[in-house]
């Protein structure tokens, strides 16, 4: 489930944060954490959607609107 995948790499990144000693690396690596912790949830809200993307049909050369001069 990608949810899980999202809140695993959260979970490790958090986790070399808290081990890095250097703040700036330190800031972006908990900004990546909170980053996958918003992917799982995005993901989950997904889940919870019955949304099938189609794809559009393909324009045909008659039918792309010109615009007026």
């Amino acid at each position: 489930m990608l949810t899980d995948r999202y809140r695993k790499l959260a979970a490790e990144f958090r986790a070399k944060a808290r081990q890095e000693e250097r703040p700036g690396l330190r800031f972006d690596l908990d900004r990546l954490a909170r980053s996958y912790l918003r992917l799982a949830e995005q993901a989950e809200k997904n889940e919870r959607n019955d949304v099938a993307y189609e794809t559009p049909p393909a324009w045909q050369d008659d039918d792309i609107p010109i615009a007026p001069r």
